[in-house]
């Protein structure tokens, strides 16, 4: 076809969506749903998929998880051999480092929940459900975070039991209200802690606690909860050249420590930044199925509601269709009119399914916790999605306009 002939079948299809427009909405509606749903859910899995990919790389390339389990998405109960298993304690973390060069750098973080929750104050504002954990002075060079006021505490802090703390950047702001937290007194739960620094602010990831924590020495943690045992702990290696030697360091160490046979499975897991990724992908992986899902049944009520709604035109305007055929137009031109207007019809559902979709993404990174971000590829995937939906349920009502017989239309009432 011409440009000219494609513009005047534009014209046609606009004039047809003003004359039905109620009926040209409800048609697209499969469509833009389908289209919204791509948008909304691809928005903020790219969100989530790019904080994942910060968040990691902001640690380093050198860093080493141990825990109890393998990270992981666990359905139903587990295994009662892994039940068994002995939980991460401090003294691993010290056999670590001293028993493997490789490692510079450890940070265990034992975490208290109260039955209710943890609740700090500080006179009369409180903020609850903070993470309250006991740690090292490493723990600034494991995570990669440093304090933007006052000061980490120390290793004779650690030793002596001080009731000091470091928090996190949502926990001043909630409980100074832009003040000076320094020196301040607060109380979590029913203990009271000298603030000695405030860390920097850092990027959330999907709700995570990554701003509203409260660390303190982990002598003075053993102290207050000396039932907690079991921890998280968190390695450095020297480079990250050296990774694969620094995990065949930890592991042997875990062995010993753990009494395994050469032949016994390990009953701990190390693994990387990677392995969370390779998790993280998986899960991604498993909502993106369902996202397609939804998308594909949405895209499909909307090739039937075009189909059946461009049958209906073919029948409504059979006299017009034999008008233009005897006054020269072919078989051709019929057929690139109803397949022009179908996919201006479905291209005008994507066109509003794009931009509710970028609307959702943008207000849920605003008001959640769940960041949203949005290329444009996927956006002109999108648009091509409404359009090739026209052009596949199209075919049939343009072809059929097509090859009716000039002489019967211009008999048709």
């Amino acid at each position: 076809m011409t440009f000219h002939e494609i513009r005047e079948a534009l014209w046609l299809a606009l004039g047809t969506f003003r004359a039905h427009k109620l009926r040209s909405f409800l048609t697209v509606l499969g469509v833009l749903i389908g289209v919204f749903t791509i948008l909304t859910v691809v928005s903020v899995i790219t969100g989530l998929n790019n904080s994942m990919t910060r968040q990691i790389e902001s640690l380093g390339s050198n860093v080493i998880y141990v825990s109890k389990y393998k990270p992981g998405i666990v359905m139903g109960h587990r295994p009662a051999s892994e039940r068994r298993r002995k939980g991460i304690t401090f003294d691993d973390s010290e056999a670590i480092m001293e028993a493997c060069p490789a490692i510079v750098a450890a940070a265990p973080q034992n975490f208290y929940f109260g039955p209710g929750g943890n609740i700090a104050k500080y006179r009369d504002r409180e903020i609850k459900n903070p993470s309250f954990f006991g740690t090292l002075p490493d723990y600034e060079i494991v995570r990669n975070a440093y304090v933007a006021k006052g000061r980490f505490f120390d290793d004779g802090e650690v030793r002596s039991r001080a009731k000091v703390a470091v928090i996190g950047f949502d926990v001043a702001d909630k409980l100074f209200l832009g003040e000076d937290a320094l020196g301040r007194i607060i109380q979590v739960n029913n203990d009271k802690f000298a603030v000695v620094g405030v860390m920097g602010k850092r990027e959330a990831f999907a709700g995570s606690d990554e701003n509203r924590f409260i660390a303190i020495p982990y002598g003075t943690f053993e102290k207050i909860h000396p039932e907690e045992k079991e921890l998280w702990l968190t390695l450095k290696a020297a480079s990250p050249q050296i990774m694969p030697t620094a995990i065949d360091q930890v592991t042997e160490v875990m062995r010993r420590r753990h009494g395994l046979k050469y032949d016994d499975p390990d009953d701990f897991a190390v693994f990387t930044q990677e392995n969370l990724l390779e998790i993280w992908s998986k899960i991604t992986q498993a909502i993106w199925l369902v996202m397609i899902v939804i998308s594909s049944i949405g895209l499909l009520v909307g090739g039937v509601g075009v189909m059946n709604i461009m049958l209906v035109s073919v029948t409504e305007r059979t006299k017009e269709i034999g008008i233009r055929m005897a006054v020269g137009a072919r078989r051709r031109n019929i057929l690139w009119q109803f397949l022009i207007e179908a996919m201006a019809l479905s291209g005008l559902g994507g066109l509003l399914g794009i931009i509710l979709g970028l609307a959702a993404g943008q207000i849920i990174g605003a008001t959640t916790a769940l960041p949203a971000d949005i290329s444009i590829l996927w956006i002109l995937i999108g648009f091509c999605f409404s359009v090739g939906v026209a052009l596949v349920f199209g075919i049939y009502p343009a072809a059929r306009a097509s090859r009716l017989d000039p002489i019967e239309c211009l008999r048709y009432e």
